[in-house]
């Protein structure tokens, strides 16, 4: 009985040397042919592997997802928490110099009352006339506006820093060179050596909805004095013109510190 079966091995057939059985190079089933073996030998595909540009693509995407999640984060932040400032003037030396980076709490006003002493960052009243021109370059004004409303720079240009004197309804008057808030003179330890609480007299009436306010630098701030016509009206600041309550001075480092109100020194003020 023969058996049908051959078994390659051990078969007599001859081998033709010149047939090759390229069937184990073959590319298997599914294959795109884009694997190390499909290139001849020295050759450079002429694409990237998907692979790789998937990688590519998923790279950049998480890179603009994050960037605008840290965009929209400063933004809420500088919006409902706190905010930073620059300092551009001499008028609240030696409490704050020129060049100071400030950060103000929102929640005061907002959410918190304000207090005698405190000092607070505010837009510029209209009764103040209008605010300094900024730079006629359209696209540098542009970018530092963007910046500075998601909260990236620090504002400034169209902000005032004081201290906070009189309350709605407080009594401010100026006589003999000393400040005085409902009657009581105050003891100013906040005022920059050498210059005077106050050089001209006056008295007024803080109106309804208003603060009276003045830089620690008195003989340099052009505050709420120079601003008044002499009632209280025009030289006040709309409560609703407050930024918030600066709490810390940020930058420089060497100057890093709280910001103090000096309750003390209106302790003994009544209020009206």
């Amino acid at each position: 009985m023969t058996n049908d079966r051959v078994d390659p091995a051990s078969t007599n057939e001859p081998v033709d040397p010149d047939k090759v059985d390229s069937s184990a190079d073959a590319a298997p089933e599914g294959d795109t042919g884009r694997g190390r073996e499909a290139y001849a030998p020295g050759a450079v595909p002429t694409e990237q592997d998907p692979a790789k540009k998937r990688r590519k693509g998923g790279a950049l995407r998480e890179a603009v997802v994050v960037a605008v999640i840290a965009l929209a984060l400063s933004f809420l932040v500088k919006t409902f928490v706190a905010q930073p400032f620059y300092i551009p003037s001499q008028s609240m030396e030696n409490t704050l110099d020129v060049g100071d980076r400030i950060v103000v709490s929102k929640f005061t006003p907002q959410h918190s009352p304000l207090h005698r002493g405190d000092v607070i960052v505010f837009s510029q009243p209209a009764s103040w006339g209008p605010p300094a021109p900024e730079s006629s370059n359209a696209v540098k004004r542009w970018a530092k506006d963007a910046l500075t409303f998601v909260g990236i720079l620090p504002g400034g240009s169209q902000h005032l820093v004081k201290r906070l004197i009189g309350m709605p309804g407080d009594q401010v008057a100026c006589s003999g060179q000393k400040l005085q808030v409902n009657g009581v003179t105050l003891d100013e330890p906040y005022i920059k050596p050498g210059a005077k609480p106050c050089q001209t007299d006056f008295s007024i009436t803080v109106p309804a909805g208003k603060v009276w306010v003045m830089g620690d630098n008195r003989d340099e701030s052009y505050d709420s004095r120079g601003h008044d016509d002499g009632t209280g009206q025009t030289g006040s600041v709309p409560e609703s013109d407050i930024t918030g309550q600066v709490v810390a001075v940020a930058w420089p480092i060497s100057r890093f510190s709280s910001v103090d109100a000096h309750p003390a020194t209106f302790a003994k003020v009544p209020n009206k």
